[in-house]
């Protein structure tokens, strides 16, 4: 009897967190960012130390999301109305995820940094020694691959839906540029985080779904590198 409770118990668990990786787009994000950060880890020499910290990192990150989840469903089912202490709670709940978050950015920052570092610093060189013309013909054989690619899969039209997303592609692309050309990792950082507020603002309208916005995201950054180094 004492088993089959256990057992209950971890079926229980499970559920949740499938639910919680079912509705929530947050929680869909973290986990295909654990993805990437984990599959790093065998590319790049990850000491034990570095290997425990990015795991708790991430467990932190993904506890907080459940736990968000959860606050917002006992407050969904015991309040059918407005009412200001509702939304506090959800509103520190998600505060609760985005402290996690931001950690888990510092982190990853700290440790992937130096390693990322040494095997993009020749690809920069080349870049900066580029002509400024490049950017440009790089940016119009973005967007005319992006609006092919719409075109192909027949969805939404070249501005508005469809995929991928062509704001994310281009955000991205444009990102990925500065990055490339940037000296301060500052810029690079700020430059991806203004594509990131683009992407999310295309799924908060509703115009695209996560899908169709990731895609666009790695396509944008993707052909861009592709494109450089060719022009190179």
């Amino acid at each position: 009897m004492k088993i089959k409770r256990l057992i209950d118990s971890f079926n229980y668990a499970i559920q949740g967190l499938i639910y919680s990786a079912r509705t929530q787009r947050n929680m869909k994000i973290h986990l295909v960012a654990t993805f990437l950060v984990l599959s790093a880890c065998f590319v790049y020499d990850i000491s034990k130390v570095e290997l425990l910290i990015i795991t708790i990192t991430i467990t932190l990150v993904i506890a907080a999301e459940l736990i968000n989840t959860s606050v917002e469903s006992a407050i969904d089912a015991t309040t059918n109305y407005y009412h200001p202490l509702a939304k506090i709670a959800k509103n520190t709940a998600a505060g609760a995820v985005l402290v996690t978050a931001i950690n888990a950015i510092m982190v990853g920052y700290i440790i992937f940094w130096d390693k990322l570092t040494n095997a993009t610093f020749s690809i920069i060189l080349k870049i900066k020694d580029s002509d400024p013309y490049m950017v440009f013909i790089i940016l119009v054989m973005v967007s005319i691959v992006t609006i092919m690619v719409k075109a192909i899969y027949g969805e939404g039209t070249p501005l508005r839906g469809g995929m991928p997303s062509g704001h994310s592609t281009i955000a991205f692309s444009i990102a990925t540029i500065i990055a490339l050309i940037a000296e301060e990792p500052v810029s690079m950082a700020l430059s991806y985080l203004l594509a990131i507020i683009v992407a999310q603002s295309r799924v908060d309208s509703e115009v695209h779904s996560i899908q169709e916005v990731v895609v666009g995201a790695v396509f944008g950054t993707v052909l861009t590198i592709f494109i450089f180094k060719i022009l190179s």
